[in-house]
């Protein structure tokens, strides 16, 4: 079993550790962290010791753990429990014993220096990853959102992505080299950010100014559609139920074939934020459209897929355990049998079948292929034909 001795650093050039932790230096050969923080420590290390940097290759950063010849002790920035090296510890490293020594995190710091309680803060970040958790952060209307940054997703990036997709109803904090001697504490509207740079080390927090109401469900007339054919889309009615009967609160992955305007794939993404979307479509017309609608009702994050679905390798994407068929290219019998290829038990397919071949075909495939299908429903809208609403269920 490895030992790992973890100290958080404030970002201070005159780092001074307590008696404990000078005792524990002493106790330690093997050091570890990034070369910032060895040009902070480096003076208090005792002479001959071993330094380790962390880069970004973490399996040969364990190999080298894995080399040591005794236990390490390695440095981190402010909490390293908060998005920090434990959690990579832990993960490549799970038998490991740990004893960790925090300091304050980045976003204790900056809600310090303006004052702000931050028990109610939704902690998100962009740090070596995708927009996921900041996109479901804002989805979920939090009224107050950190963000851990790094030199791509910085405070420009973040306010230009809120801009694109009509978060425009935050203003961002950032807080810059923290505690260090370039140290900058500004609040400021979110086309100031775009347009500024800010030093490399920060952190923001982003503020609601207005609260938006939340709505159960998309107006159709928001929607943009295909030139000539603006009727052309799933309604609300019918894309509510449809949502309703694949049961997405407890699903992880949602699949639109055949997304057309997107509708189905946007209500997707606004009332179930914590979905993985992805959307489906052959017609290159669709892809800016989808585009337009994602940004115009503030559904960032969808993954969008083009071309025929028959010809996509499939196994490539994350399985999905709920199924929206918006089109099926006349194949319907050849799709569901695909489909059964990659979908887990459990998983849950819906169809509105408008015409009565595409509802007997669903009805007869479903049960030769050992799927569960549930009670259809039937509605109808205005003069429009009567659609039927097909679920089933993966056996």
């Amino acid at each position: 079993m490895r030992h790992y001795t973890v100290v958080g650093l404030p970002n201070r050039a005159d780092v001074d550790l307590s008696l404990e932790l000078r005792q524990r230096l002493t106790e330690h050969a093997v050091f570890s962290g990034g070369r910032r923080h060895y040009a902070l420590v480096r003076h208090l290390l005792p002479a001959g010791h071993t330094w380790i940097t962390i880069g970004g290759d973490m399996p040969a950063l364990f190999a080298q753990y894995r080399a040591a010849p005794g236990p390490i002790l390695v440095f981190a920035s402010g909490d390293p429990l908060f998005y920090g090296i434990v959690r990579t510890i832990q993960a490549h490293d799970p038998g490991a014993h740990l004893a960790i020594y925090p300091s304050f995190s980045s976003v204790q710091r900056l809600c310090a220096h303006i004052c702000q309680p931050y028990e109610q803060v939704k902690n998100t970040s962009v740090h070596g990853r995708d927009w996921q958790e900041l996109d479901q952060a804002l989805l979920h209307q939090e009224p107050l959102i950190a963000v851990l940054t790094d030199a791509v997703r910085g405070p420009a990036a973040i306010a230009e992505r809120l801009l694109t997709y009509q978060f425009d109803h935050y203003e961002m904090v950032v807080g810059e080299d923290l505690d260090g001697p370039q140290q900058r504490v500004g609040c400021y509207a979110l086309p100031q950010v775009a347009a500024r740079d800010f030093h490399a080390l920060n952190c923001v927090l982003l503020r609601q100014t207005t609260a938006r109401p939340r709505h159960w469900g998309l107006d159709d007339s928001l929607f943009a559609g295909l030139p000539g054919r603006p009727g052309m889309m799933t309604k609300k009615a019918i894309r509510l139920l449809s949502l309703a009967q694949l049961q997405l609160a407890g699903k992880r992955v949602f699949w639109d074939i055949g997304f057309c305007t997107g509708s189905v794939a946007i209500e997707a993404r606004c009332l179930f934020p914590h979905l993985h979307v992805v959307a489906f479509e052959k017609r290159p017309e669709c892809e800016a459209l989808i585009e337009t609608n994602a940004r115009r009702l503030s559904a960032p994050g969808l993954e969008v897929v083009m071309g025929d679905f028959f010809a996509l390798d499939l196994a490539a994407r994350p399985a999905p355990d709920a199924v929206f068929i918006g089109g099926h290219g006349n194949r319907l019998p050849e799709l569901l049998t695909l489909l059964d290829a990659h979908l887990p038990a459990g998983a849950a397919i819906v169809l509105n079948a408008v015409l009565e071949r595409s509802h007997a075909q669903f009805v007869a495939q479903v049960p030769a292929l050992g799927w569960q299908l549930l009670p259809p429903e039937r509605i109808q809208l205005d003069q429009h034909n009567p659609i039927w609403v097909l679920t089933a269920i993966k056996q």
